[in-house]
């Protein structure tokens, strides 16, 4: 019945069989159904932390629910933690290696479905990626976010902070703006509990993604990591992989273009994470679905409105967007555009699971006829910059500006950059130009997102713009387009911008130009020769393999697979 079953007195039966009889299990349980959990945990983050106690109880309710558990571990990277080697070179190569870990471990022992415990804003989308790659049944459990808390350091008189204002206040830092015990005090309450960061970045937004797409229990979120719903979310996760194992529905039923369809319509009506439109496409490649994710959040961007303003887009926070109702009330407000039929992990529609849902705070969750903006949450810009697209949060654009232009000045790193802010070198006005960072050029997308936040910091990000190819955060906020298509080590025009160029941004007519002749560029990409990659040391030789394997970023900067055309 399982393929997870094989024939008694095979060699595979026979040594297996061995090998579990030694662990306890008994005879009259190596029929039922497998299943894997795979579990992030670790204790070098506190994204992580609490993941060892959800595995316990989620394997105990398989076992309930009549099949056997086994727990798998797999690499989980912290965007604050694990970003401190190689200038944060290894977050998005261990993205595809979590992938290919699922994949050996579910395929290597032949299980028969997965539930996956997703947390910070790589898993969410690795575990995403590995069911549409591996089509076996498959849940996602998305284990909660942080919160922050009150500062007692006299100058800030019990201001409330969480790790976004620390980030952000490098740039004050550096700018002499507060002091280096200041930035220590708000470090210590910045985190109260367990969980991904507060706020909508890329970790959040993945976890609501997982929902919008049909993978995760109706509800799941947002949701606070250290709270009772948590934990009874993992006792019925783990109920329903067994049913769906028992029934027979694979990931790729669940994973269609309705689907990803739907996901990308919430993420604009959120204000989701600019790097969501890399996972869904890198999604959309493993599922083998022949739909083009960027010509997606266009289409949809002429109708979908913001209808939530939760950080950094807004004054709310994460546990407002849970109190009001979370993904189920505003995926409520969205119905009449919404692919209803679509299928998901309840065996039931995505319509039946929302019919009950309710926005329980109308000041948090807007509808479509009185949204927070009339523009969506993310836009997609074109022009001879980025002809095949680049990515801006329109949501987090100070006051909603309609164009920024500026002189280029350029910078190879963002460390560069930032000690450039420390020197008064960053003028109001300037476009900042953070090249080779791309996922090829890294090799590994590498960290631009901690200069943006030193803006902020600084006081200055309402008059400085930054176009990068680099690693944005779904924290980051201000005048900031990103994922630069193509990108500038596979000859995008961004390599050949020369500094104190004129740059042009248009948020209202979605275009991002530099003012220099189409004959101009052309000569100079015919000039152009990538650089050669200098890691540096004995290390980075996984990062050289992904940078021969990694396919372009607008199919998600997979490895190795072949794009699927559109239709």
């Amino acid at each position: 019945m399982y393929r997870s079953n094989f024939e008694p007195g095979s060699t595979r039966w026979a040594v297996r069989r061995s090998q579990w009889r030694s662990m306890g299990i008994r005879e009259e349980d190596m029929d039922k159904p497998k299943i894997a959990v795979i579990n992030t945990s670790n204790s070098l983050s506190c994204c992580y932390v609490h993941l060892d106690a959800i595995s316990a109880q989620v394997q105990q309710a398989i076992r309930d629910a009549g099949a056997l558990a086994f727990e798998v571990r797999t690499v989980a990277p912290s965007d604050f933690v694990t970003s401190a080697g190689k200038k944060a070179r290894y977050l998005m190569p261990t993205r595809d290696l979590m992938v290919n870990e699922v994949e050996c471990m579910m395929e290597g022992a032949v299980l028969d479905g997965m539930i996956c415990l997703s947390s910070c804003d790589k898993t969410t989308p690795a575990h995403l990626m590995a069911a549409a790659r591996l089509d076996v049944p498959s849940l996602l459990l998305t284990c909660g976010y942080q919160i922050g808390g009150k500062c007692s350091n006299e100058k800030f008189e019990d201001q409330f902070f969480d790790i976004d204002d620390v980030y952000e206040q490098i740039g004050a830092l550096a700018t002499g703006a507060i002091t280096l015990k200041d930035l220590t005090d708000m470090t210590d309450v910045a985190i109260q509990s367990p969980g991904v960061c507060a706020g909508l970045g890329t970790a959040n937004s993945m976890h609501i993604v997982a929902e919008a797409l049909g993978m995760t229990l109706p509800g799941n979120s947002p949701i606070w990591a250290n709270g009772r719903r948590l934990n009874e979310y993992a006792q019925d996760a783990g109920r329903q992989i067994v049913e769906l194992v028992r029934q027979g529905v694979n990931a790729r039923q669940i994973l269609t273009e309705a689907a990803v369809r739907n996901a990308v319509m919430m993420v604009l009506a959120v204000g989701g994470s600019v790097n969501t439109v890399r996972h869904l496409a890198a999604i959309a490649t493993e599922a083998e679905l022949p739909i083009d994710v960027i010509r997606l959040y266009e289409e949809y961007g002429q109708r979908i409105k913001l209808l939530t303003a939760v950080r950094p887009n807004g004054p709310f926070r994460t546990e407002d967007l849970e109190a009001a109702g979370g993904t189920p009330a505003v995926m409520s407000q969205l119905t009449e555009h919404l692919d209803l039929n679509a299928l998901t992990v309840t065996g039931k529609t995505l319509g039946e699971n929302i019919s009950q849902a309710r926005v329980k705070d109308g000041k948090i969750i807007r509808s479509l006829a009185n949204p927070v903006s009339q523009r969506p949450g993310v836009g997609i810009l074109r022009g001879n910059l980025a002809p095949n697209g680049a990515i801006v949060k329109l949501s987090a654009v100070p006051g909603e500006r309609a164009e920024f232009r500026g002189p280029a000045n350029i910078y190879e790193g963002e460390d560069e950059a930032i000690a450039a802010l420390g020197e008064g070198k960053i003028k109001r006005g300037d476009v900042i130009v953070l090249r080779n960072m791309g996922p090829c050029g890294g090799p590994g997308t590498v960290f631009a997102c901690s200069f943006v936040a030193a803006l902020n910091g600084a006081g200055i990000a309402e008059h400085v713009a930054v176009v990068t190819d680099g690693e944005l955060s779904g924290l980051n906020r201000g005048i900031i387009v990103g994922q630069l298509m193509p990108e500038s080590a596979a000859g995008g025009p961004l390599a050949v911008v020369r500094q104190g160029e004129t740059i042009h941004i248009d948020f209202v007519n979605r275009r991002l130009d530099m003012d220099v002749p189409a004959a101009e560029i052309e000569r100079r990409l015919q000039a152009w020769e990538p650089r050669e990659l200098e890691l540096g040391g004995g290390s980075g030789t996984y990062l050289l393999q992904y940078a021969q394997l990694v396919q372009p970023i607008e199919q998600g900067a997979v490895l190795g697979k072949r794009k699927v055309h559109a239709a």
